[in-house]
């Protein structure tokens, strides 16, 4: 456990679909319930874990705002059991972070969001639309399919849509685009000279993630 002025951080080992998985998780000091987010990192395959620059400048965002944040290891990745499994096993790592955010006695259970980063953002997709207990999903650099964009087209809870100018895998054109056909409540931005990786606008995008679970998951 880690004391911070503000946080919070334990370090937390979670079964998933089974296997057990690894985490990290962030309590504001403020007394609870508080609202809470799970963040998901990008693509295991490429380097991506939970200490990705992204996920953790968008956790530190939200303890900052007094909600929790909740990061974790997808199968096979760091000291997470199990092994890559091409975003649809990582589907069930997703459900079970959801699933421990709901035994963390500060959590409230009314107010919990869904974070993703790229690969995060698709796996965490599927999931926000199924799961009642999401009540509203942030998607950073979105990898989506076109199929995954139909099925948003029914999707009536908050959602954001971040993107950078200069990203090589995600046009920005097309996020706009496809966002603006979606039903409200809908926010799309798109972050001018931030590629897919984001070095150097982490100040940027966390912010701005954190201030929509603000606005959506404490209203």
């Amino acid at each position: 456990m880690v004391e911070g002025e503000k946080v919070t951080q334990e370090y937390v080992r979670l079964p998933g679909a089974g296997l057990e998985l690894e985490g990290i998780l962030h309590l504001p000091k403020e007394e609870g319930p508080l609202p809470a987010v799970v963040v998901c990192h990008p693509h295991p395959l490429y380097g991506g874990d939970m200490h990705n620059n992204v996920v953790l400048a968008i956790c530190h965002a939200l303890v900052e705002a007094s909600i929790i944040a909740f990061r974790f290891n997808f199968r096979g990745v760091g000291t997470s059991e199990g092994s890559f499994s091409e975003g649809i096993g990582e589907q069930e790592d997703v459900k079970a972070a959801l699933a421990f955010l709901s035994t963390v006695s500060k959590v409230d259970l009314d107010k919990i969001g869904l974070a993703g980063y790229s690969f995060g953002a698709k796996v965490a997709l599927p999931v926000a639309l199924q799961n009642e207990q999401v009540k509203a999903v942030a998607l950073v650099s979105p990898l989506l399919s076109t199929s995954d964009w139909e099925q948003l087209k029914d999707y009536v809870k908050p959602k954001l849509f971040l993107c950078g100018s200069n990203d090589d895998f995600v046009s920005s054109q097309k996020v706009q685009r496809l966002a603006s056909g979606l039903p409200e409540p809908n926010q799309c931005e798109v972050i001018p000279g931030a590629d897919h990786f984001w070095w150097g606008y982490e100040g940027r995008i966390a912010p701005k993630v954190a201030a929509f679970f603000g606005a959506t998951l404490k209203a």
